[in-house]
């Protein structure tokens, strides 16, 4: 009964089982649950295949003047989804982690395989 949140027993009631919002908890999993963790193993994930992705625009782009590696999307979307389908997914997390840059919000296939793909 302590867990129903219809029960009018004011003896029952514990603390509200959520975090409100403006507690440093809302919004995330308890410490130590199986979520939390699964979370953690998701997040671990994407970051190797952002560092997956960085490395195969190394291995396949042209070093600029700028020193810079390069590589069109078209290229690059070639190359990686015999990998990976996420291409463009995981190539707003580089960006959003300035590692690469490229103009533009979203790549499309086809639409946008002449864009230049900027490994920072």
């Amino acid at each position: 009964q302590r867990k129903n949140p219809f029960s009018n027993d004011d003896r029952l009631a514990s603390k509200p089982l959520h975090a409100q919002k403006g507690d440093p908890a809302y919004g995330r999993p308890p410490e130590g649950s199986k979520t939390e963790q699964r979370g953690k193993d998701a997040h671990s994930h994407v970051e190797k295949e952002v560092e997956e992705l960085c490395l195969i625009i190394r291995s396949t782009g042209q070093k600029g003047e700028d020193g810079h590696v390069s590589v069109t999307f078209g290229q690059l979307f070639e190359t990686y989804v015999t990998i990976s389908n996420k291409v463009v997914g995981i190539l707003l997390r580089a960006r959003k982690h300035g590692l690469v840059r490229f103009e533009g919000e979203m790549l499309w296939q086809g639409k946008d395989d002449d864009v230049v793909i900027t490994l920072l």
